[in-house]
């Protein structure tokens, strides 16, 4: 099974100013003259972790970084105004064209698989191929599985946490309820209703429990962001139309594409990548037997840098 690559730093490090108050933060490691590959992270506002880079074959990828709008180290942090797919992905197709980049493989995963299907959907021409995980079709049952009765009778303990900043009376709508608190005047009732909410997620990511990622995702500046920020998404129908990414999987057509997805993901349940593939026939579905919904996961580490090598073989054969 293939571990993490070495440690690496970045060598370059960008700031985009893009429409006003928001500020992206960018970085590059690897080979400068290598295939480019955009990684694209969840959420959407979990930002980006240094070991994302660790996917990559140094010496073969120009591999970039960028944190979306009010996630990770973009600024300003958990900001809702201005911040929607469609600004996501023309955020994306300007990070290109300012890193001069003709094109560039897509890597992302839960959320950064939708932002990835939605800007290759955009922009085709401007896509080498699509390696994406844990796929996230953002349809009401969805966010319904996740957010009110689903995953909850997996892992009912832990939904007693999650339900607990929220009355009795309010429960028929938790999306909603959440998104009151997340966006209320009151600071400790956000950072209280975002670390519920954050922890529930990282609670239920991981085939077997790992307290570091819960760790992760419980840490303030993680969760205010990764809660406010999906919770205006969902709020909003994440800005899409009903079924946009199966419906528009044409598209995509020429693209080469591998999916990896774990076969106990209790986040974004399989059913969502078996719809893409259906509607996507020329990506490679990968089930991955012992793993759910985390890029932290052994069995989607493996898997992932293996699709890394896959691709690029098949990009220089084709070149």
């Amino acid at each position: 099974m293939l571990n993490l690559y070495p440690e690496i730093r970045p060598y370059a490090e960008h700031r985009l100013a893009v429409d006003h108050p928001h500020e992206l933060y960018i970085e590059e490691s690897g080979n400068p003259d290598g295939v480019p590959v955009l990684v694209v992270h969840g959420g959407p506002g979990i930002g980006c972790q240094d070991y994302y880079r660790r996917f990559f074959d140094a010496e073969r990828f120009r591999i970039i970084l960028m944190d979306q709008r009010g996630a990770g180290r973009s600024t300003p942090l958990a900001e809702l105004e201005g911040n929607s797919t469609a600004r996501l992905v023309e955020d994306m197709e300007s990070v290109r064209q300012f890193l001069g980049i003709d094109r560039w493989i897509l890597f992302g995963g839960s959320w950064g698989s939708t932002l990835s299907l939605v800007y290759a959907q955009t922009w085709p021409a401007r896509v080498l191929g699509l390696i994406l995980r844990g796929i996230f079709l953002c349809r009401p049952i969805d966010i319904d599985w996740f957010y009110q009765n689903g995953a909850s009778r997996v892992f009912p303990d832990y939904w007693e946490d999650f339900l607990a900043p929220i009355p009795e009376s309010e429960r028929d709508n938790l999306v909603a309820a959440y998104y009151r608190r997340l966006t209320s005047t009151n600071e400790l009732e956000q950072i209280q209703a975002a670390k519920a909410w954050s922890i529930w997620e990282g609670r239920c990511a991981t085939l077997h429990p790992n307290p570091r990622v819960v760790e992760h995702f419980g840490h303030p500046h993680v969760a205010i962001a990764l809660a406010r920020i999906e919770c205006h998404y969902f709020m909003n129908n994440v800005f899409l139309e009903p079924d946009q990414i199966v419906r528009d999987a044409g598209r995509l057509a020429g693209i080469p594409g591998i999916i990896v997805h774990g076969r106990y993901d209790m986040v974004c349940p399989l059913d969502n990548a078996l719809a893409l593939s259906e509607a996507w026939p020329e990506a490679d579905l990968r089930i991955i037997r012992d793993a759910g919904h985390s890029a932290s996961e052994p069995a989607i580490i493996d898997a992932l840098m293996r699709a890394c090598d896959e691709l690029a073989d098949q990009l220089e054969h084709s070149s």
